[in-house]
């Protein structure tokens, strides 16, 4: 492909870019493709010889387009949104053609330098205290590991990285039994074992009950076991419970145990000046992090990951072999040495684009509309007489079911609010989710869609 042929390739792919942003409520939200429609259209052998750029891009969408799920559509209401915005598509188009690879300072200055004012902007925006350091991260969940594996050289001082989990001391970590999947996940990756991590107990509002925290940890150390790390979450997975940062963090404190703070979702509405409340405490914290790709319409990949003590971190990732050596090693930053990758993409791009065009007043307009259309749609379900909700909707996520009147057996409920959930999405109209709450089967909706209105 010569330089003619990608202009016009890519005027003609914006083109469509373009009216796809704008129409795309003309297709279902969820794709309604059965397993093996998308693989049998496929062939089962590379090809040959070159295929034209056209013909490949009417496959996209004669093949492809039909097996996507549209998380962009407004009516988008499951799972957290994974937002998008026209600006940061524009600055994602940048970065894939500057297509540089961001590991070290030297790679490409301005990625670096980019990076740390964003990371300060964020901090601003979010109101951390001035003392917390910032990286971008792919993921939350990968966010977690890291603070998890920092925690525990920190426990160790750095013996597990030298020598490895050999010495006969059994490490615990902890987190509210609401906590996302990817705890879990993080505890295995780190060598702490799934058997090592403890679940705390919630309250009735789904917030980890500090004194059950403060028992387990006590029952630990008796036990001549090693506390390294508690993961609180602002906003969880099923039902958007908060964890308790103040009362956790006297927990911590005392006992000189790590404490994270998973705000992947809830973070960004932390920009709200009337929702700070919800981080009272946490200039105790030891990390924190929240993803400007799930509710801060930049596209994924992008996790705002915040420490208060990099120096911990850095010498738990940092690995300098001869070949990266650079002679302004000493007095700039190198991420390759925040976190797991080597590799970095140029993250920080988009998030530069998305808040300047927005501004930190657009940002909020757009938040604080997701946020009083769920109360507006809540108070429809609790004023229905066949609907109701389950919990105290948090932000913009509820949860509720079908409850008609005169059916209160739990198992005929369940499968009547499944088989509702089964035929909203297969109508194509809406996408949600379901979770269980006290053991009840709950169709899970969430508004954050960039264009939902």
């Amino acid at each position: 492909m010569n330089s003619d042929d990608f202009r016009h390739h890519a005027h003609e792919f914006v083109d469509w870019m373009a009216d796809y942003l704008d129409q795309v409520e003309r297709f279902p939200v969820k794709a309604q493709v059965q397993p093996n429609d998308v693989l049998t259209q496929l062939p089962t052998d590379p090809p040959i010889r070159p295929e034209p750029v056209s013909q490949v891009f009417e496959d996209f969408q004669s093949v492809i387009l039909p097996g996507m799920t549209h998380w962009q559509h407004p009516n988008f209401h499951a799972y957290f949104p994974a937002n998008s915005s026209r600006p940061s598509v524009l600055a994602e188009m940048l970065t894939a053609t500057l297509a540089a690879q961001c590991m070290s300072w030297e790679t490409s200055p301005a990625a670096t330098e980019l990076e740390i004012r964003m990371l300060q902007w964020l901090q601003q925006m979010i109101g951390l205290p001035g003392d917390f350091i910032g990286s971008i991260q792919d993921t939350a969940s990968t966010a977690t590991l890291v603070a998890l594996i920092t925690a525990r050289e920190r426990a160790t001082t750095y013996r597990a990285n030298d020598s490895g989990l050999n010495h006969g001391e059994e490490l615990t970590a902890y987190c509210s039994v609401d906590a996302h999947s990817s705890v879990e996940k993080a505890v295995k990756i780190a060598g702490i074992g799934q058997r090592n991590l403890r679940r705390i107990p919630v309250d009735r509002s789904h917030g980890m009950i500090a004194s059950a925290l403060e028992d387990a940890i006590v029952k630990d150390i008796e036990a001549s076991r090693h506390p390294i790390c508690v993961i609180g979450t602002l906003g969880t997975t099923s039902v958007g419970g908060f964890d308790p940062i103040r009362e956790m963090s006297q927990v911590t404190t005392r006992h000189n145990v790590w404490l994270h703070i998973d705000a992947a979702w809830a973070g960004s509405a932390l920009i709200l000046p009337e929702h700070r409340q919800l981080i009272d405490g946490i200039e105790h914290a030891d990390s924190f992090v929240f993803n400007p790709h799930k509710w801060l319409f930049t596209n994924f990949d992008c996790s705002a990951f915040f420490v208060r003590d990099p120096e911990a971190l850095i010498e738990t990732f940092r690995i300098t072999p001869e070949y990266l050596k650079t002679r302004q090693d000493s007095v700039v930053t190198n991420y390759r040495d925040w976190g797991i990758q080597l590799g970095r993409r140029f993250r920080a791009l988009k998030l530069w684009f998305v808040i300047r065009t927005y501004g930190l007043e657009g940002l909020r307009t757009k938040i604080r509309s997701h946020i009083q259309m769920a109360q507006e749609t809540a108070a429809a379900i609790d004023a229905a007489p066949d609907f109701e909700l389950l919990v105290t909707p948090a932000l913009s996520l509820l949860c509720f079911r079908y409850h008609p009147v005169g059916v209160d057996d739990a198992t005929q409920l369940d499968a009547l609010n499944e088989a509702l959930l089964h035929r909203l999405n297969d109508s194509g109209s809406l996408y949600v989710t379901h979770t269980r709450v006290d053991d009840a089967y709950a169709i899970r909706f969430v508004v954050g869609q960039t264009d939902t209105e």
